[in-house]
C-alpha cells in the first residue's frame, strides 16, 4: 500500500495550493482519509478528514473556511484544496488513510502513511 502526496511548493501568504494523494496497492473508496502536517519544531497535527463517500468532512480549526478536502474515489485520489494560505500554515503536509470508513482526529486511526510534501508560505 502506497499514499503519494504531492502538490507542495512555495507561495506568498493569500495564496493557494492544492494538494493530490494518489492511493496505490489498496482500493481505499471504503475508507475514510485525512490530511495531517507538522511543522519545523512541532509535533505533527490533524489538518482535515473525509469520510468513505465524501459526504462528511471535518477541519481543524485553524484550516476552517479556507481549506477543502475532496476525494475521487474512481480515481483512488485525495485533493486538499488551500486558499488564504498563512505563513503559520508552512509545514511538511501528509496524507493518510484509515482503517474504517470514517477517519478521525488522531493519528493512529491512520495506519497508512504517504511521504508528505512541503509547502512554504511566505509573508
Amino acid at each position: 500500500v502506497q499514499l503519494q502526496a504531492s502538490g507542495g511548493g512555495s507561495v506568498q501568504a493569500g495564496g493557494s495550493l492544492k494538494l493530490s494523494c494518489a492511493a496505490s496497492g489498496r482500493t481505499f473508496s471504503s475508507y475514510g482519509m485525512g490530511w495531517f502536517r507538522q511543522a519545523p519544531g512541532k509535533e505533527r497535527e490533524f489538518v482535515a478528514t473525509i469520510n468513505w463517500n465524501g459526504a462528511w468532512t471535518y477541519y481543524a480549526d485553524p484550516v476552517k473556511g479556507r481549506f477543502t478536502v475532496s476525494r475521487d474515489s474512481a480515481k483512488n485520489t485525495y485533493l486538499l484544496q488551500m486558499n488564504s494560505l498563512k505563513p503559520e500554515d508552512t509545514a511538511v503536509y501528509y496524507c493518510a488513510g484509515a482503517s474504517s470508513s470514517y477517519g478521525g482526529r488522531q493519528e493512529y486511526d491512520y495506519p497508512y502513511w504517504g511521504q508528505g510534501t512541503q509547502v512554504t508560505v511566505s509573508s
